[in-house]
């Protein structure tokens, strides 16, 4: 199975549609809003509802969602800390 960063990789450029990015091209420090992926406010909603769906995890304040999106690195340490399935 793959690791966890490439497991998340591959899901949000599925989930999010990011057909022009490939999974090397997403660094596990690049941040994911901004200047990074570029991802947007609706993006993120995604990524909650991923986070919920493949890993079982709830987010019910969107402030922490910031702090947990803001790289590769961070979600997967997040999962790996709160992680039911």
């Amino acid at each position: 199975m793959n690791d966890l960063h490439t497991e998340l990789k591959l899901s949000i450029i599925e989930q999010l549609n990011l057909e022009e990015f490939s999974v090397e091209d997403i660094d596990n420090n690049d941040p994911l809003f901004g200047d990074g992926l570029g991802l947007d406010s609706i993006d993120a909603l995604e990524l909650i509802v991923l986070l919920e769906k493949d890993y079982g995890i709830k987010l019910t304040d969107p402030d922490q969602g910031k702090e947990i999106f803001s790289s590769i690195n961070q979600m997967a340490s997040f999962i790996e800390a709160h992680r039911t399935k």
